[in-house]
């Protein structure tokens, strides 16, 4: 049954008026798992802000780019899914941010009780450079162990 709590909802005779589609273009879309509007106790259908918005897509996937309702209903899916997932990233990237926090306030609290006292990038060993490379000719040995001079690049 339709919930009241404030917010608009609208007939299906206002809908269809107001989008220029007929009442069983409507009614197909609710049969086609398309949209799912909400009912009174007398079963009359009543579309939120939320189905007019799913409405207006469907409209412009249908009108606009000539997808059929199996298509539609294909990238409504795909959108859920999407939303979905983008939930779940905001939610990991949450836990990692908390985590990563933390973690800080660990290696401040240990830094502050440790024996000598560092910043962890002070305890982090760089790699050591290459020589730098000189057009100068190369004195070595050759396979055979021999003497070679060479030129380098």
């Amino acid at each position: 049954m339709a919930k009241h709590t404030g917010k608009a909802y609208f007939m299906i005779s206002a809908v269809a008026q107001k989008y220029d589609i007929h009442p069983q273009t409507l009614r197909l879309y609710e049969r086609e798992g398309l949209l799912k509007p909400s009912r009174t106790d007398g079963n009359t259908r009543l579309y939120s802000e939320e189905d007019l918005e799913q409405l207006e897509t469907i409209l412009s996937l249908t009108r606009d780019l000539g997808v059929n309702l199996a298509g539609v209903e294909i990238i409504l899916n795909l959108r859920r899914k999407i939303e979905q997932m983008q939930g779940e990233v905001n939610q990991f990237m949450d836990y990692v941010k908390r985590e990563l926090a933390r973690g800080i306030d660990d290696w401040e609290q240990r830094l502050g009780t440790a024996l000598v006292k560092s910043a962890p990038t002070d305890l982090v060993r760089r790699a050591p450079s290459p020589p730098p490379e000189s057009d100068a000719e190369d004195e070595g040995t050759d396979v055979e162990g021999k003497s070679a001079t060479r030129k380098t690049p």
